[in-house]
């Protein structure tokens, strides 16, 4: 209970601040729409990279099953706000490739980690949606070095969701469904009751990816990951999200709360970044703006 109180009462004096600041965000850089396209070697995986613009370095990860692209709108925002963007392709997506079969969070993060450490050259601000905040959080907590802080989408882990829920998502990931079906449950899984999800996730699936992705939850224990190392972090949470259920992301900010901040997105649920995008931006750029000491 005291933990909850704990949470609540950050959102609510972190939305305020924001509120303040969110309309002095950094102007767009003529440099924002510079794109080339790396191949960065990682151990045994080959990852392709899109970046965009100049300055501080951002690199993204995807939610389970999901390419880099559902980045395309806010990292486009935040190339032309005066950051680089850095999106790398998970394994067994577009260009890049890797061993998948008996795969921890470890070896996912070690990718990004040589990312930050091909093209980056500094630490940099790690983003994660749904599965790829597990990954953000373990390289954190394995290469602290590289990680100047953390943005978190979506932040489960340790609070399951409802049995009729788990029942769902296994269906989805591990059965053929018809196209009807995969929609029903597409909306059900991820998106809040009254948002409809936009044809960009009613395709884009990798199963068999998301299949290895699923299977190094078992791989890698909680302890190893759910603390982010000591990294400064933001969590960007769906109020109606019921696969990481809101109470995750508020046990979190009370277990950590000198360095972890909370802000909730009412009428959002797991998949976020579709169903509230200007709302997700805002947070995240007056976020950037804070840490970088802007008065």
């Amino acid at each position: 209970m005291i933990a909850d109180v704990k949470a609540r009462t950050t959102v609510t004096v972190v939305l305020a601040m924001f509120a303040v600041i969110i309309c002095e965000v950094p102007k767009a850089s003529p440099q924002s729409h510079l794109m080339r396209r790396e191949i960065v070697r990682a151990g045994p995986a080959t990852l392709q990279v899109t970046l965009r613009g100049k300055g501080e370095p951002i690199v993204f990860i995807p939610s389970r099953g999901r390419g880099i692209e559902d980045f395309d709108t806010l990292s486009d925002q935040l190339a032309q706000a005066g950051y680089q963007v850095i999106l790398p392709q998970p394994r067994g997506i577009g260009g890049s490739t890797g061993p998948l079969k008996e795969i921890t969070y470890h070896d996912l993060a070690s990718d990004v980690a040589a990312v930050i450490e091909s093209l980056a050259a500094r630490p940099a601000t790690v983003i994660g949606h749904d599965f790829g905040n597990r990954i953000a959080r373990t390289l954190a907590s394995d290469h602290p070095h590289l990680v100047k802080q953390l943005v978190l989408l979506s932040a489960g882990g340790m609070v399951p969701r409802s049995p009729e829920m788990e029942e769902l998502t296994t269906q989805f990931w591990e059965s053929e469904l018809s196209r009807e079906d995969r929609l029903r449950a597409i909306r059900q899984i991820f998106f809040a009751a009254s948002n409809n999800p936009p044809r960009t996730w009613e395709e884009g699936w990798h199963f068999e990816v998301a299949r290895a992705q699923r299977a190094s939850d078992v791989r890698t224990p909680l302890k190893e990951w759910w603390a982010g190392g000591s990294t400064l972090t933001l969590v960007v949470q769906g109020m109606e999200d019921v696969v990481a259920l809101p109470e995750n992301a508020r046990r979190l900010a009370a277990e950590f709360p000198e360095r972890v901040t909370l802000v909730e997105i009412p009428h959002a649920g797991h998949a976020l970044l579709p169903e509230q995008p200007e709302q997700v931006a805002k947070v995240i750029l007056a976020y950037l703006h804070r840490s970088a000491g802007a008065p």
